[in-house]
């Protein structure tokens, strides 16, 4: 999508739109973009935040026509909230993979357990969809469907939704960032696995939920696989000469951002390090958690 103002309706392909949600910000680049899908028959994707500004604009594009889902990629708060709303307004059903929680791994409920919180973008733990959806399941509307991929890594319970030859990837592919993986909503091997799941695939072009197209898919994943893996490498060298704690190693491996950063920056790095012990790699002491120590396994 272009930057256009919020609220303004952009034709993105045939039976394709794209509005921008005025939500901008570090986390957000220009916004959340929400999609429509069909003509008479409409899919809502990513209706975005409880904000009634971008509420009366969806209803705007409605114009009249039937909604017969409302599908959000995942329960952060500045995608999820304004389903209900919106549901409550069209009779719509919302979709989703399921609750803020749903297919989180026994590691981050290990983690969530011993009082880790989320960090970053915000979970909007009050999300519980109609209906949950699987990977590989159908989403039939008057004119198209969709399928729905499971993308977890970003969040767990991450989706994406594939329409022909264009997938709107949500937060997990975005021309302008790497997507933040922050513990215990974000996890890095899945994020890896995802990222080699989508590289598969044969499309014209991935749509975010914030910044432009992707018009090269396959070199925007290439991209994304190697800069993680360059931040792994860059962990472990910075390990190599002692011990360190997240914020420690962050500033080691990160030496170039700007200090509001560091916060979304020691939850990424934190992420490589639950990776990293999970594969034997690295140690914690006294155990795993965001302010433990870290060493190389011996």
């Amino acid at each position: 999508m272009r930057h256009e103002a919020a609220g303004v309706v952009q034709e993105l392909a045939p039976g394709l739109r794209g509005m921008l949600a005025p939500n901008p910000g570090p986390m957000t680049h220009w916004g959340t973009n929400t999609f429509l899908i069909g003509d008479r028959e409409l899919a809502i994707i990513d209706p975005g935040p409880d904000n009634p500004q971008h509420l009366a604009a969806l209803l705007s594009a409605v114009d009249g026509a039937e909604v017969s889902h409302i599908i959000v990629t995942h329960a952060h708060l500045d995608h999820s909230p304004l389903a209900p709303r919106l549901a409550q307004l069209t009779g719509a059903p919302v979709l989703a993979f399921g609750d803020a929680t749903a297919g989180q791994r026994p590691v981050m409920k290990m983690l969530v357990a011993e009082g880790l919180a989320g960090g970053g973008e915000g979970v909007d733990m009050h999300f519980s969809p109609d209906q949950a959806v699987s990977d590989g399941y159908r989403i039939d509307g008057n004119g198209w469907h969709l399928d729905v991929l499971h993308t977890p890594g970003h969040f767990a319970g991450h989706i994406a939704l594939r329409w022909d030859d264009i997938v709107l990837t949500g937060d997990h592919v975005m021309d302008w960032s790497s997507s933040l993986v922050s513990p215990p909503d974000g996890n890095l091997s899945d994020f890896m696995a995802t990222s080699r799941k989508l590289r598969l695939l044969e499309d014209t072009i991935f749509y975010p939920a914030h910044g432009g197209p992707i018009s090269d898919p396959a070199d925007r994943l290439d991209w994304l696989i190697k800069h993680r893996e360059a931040r792994e490498t860059a962990i472990l060298t910075a390990l190599t000469n002692k011990p360190q704690n997240v914020p420690t190693l962050t500033r080691t491996v990160y030496t170039d951002l700007p200090e509001a950063m560091l916060p979304a920056a020691e939850r990424n790095v934190f992420a490589h390090l639950i990776d990293l012990t999970e594969r034997g790699m690295v140690s914690a002491d006294p155990q795993l958690g965001l302010h433990a120590g870290y060493r190389l396994a011996r």
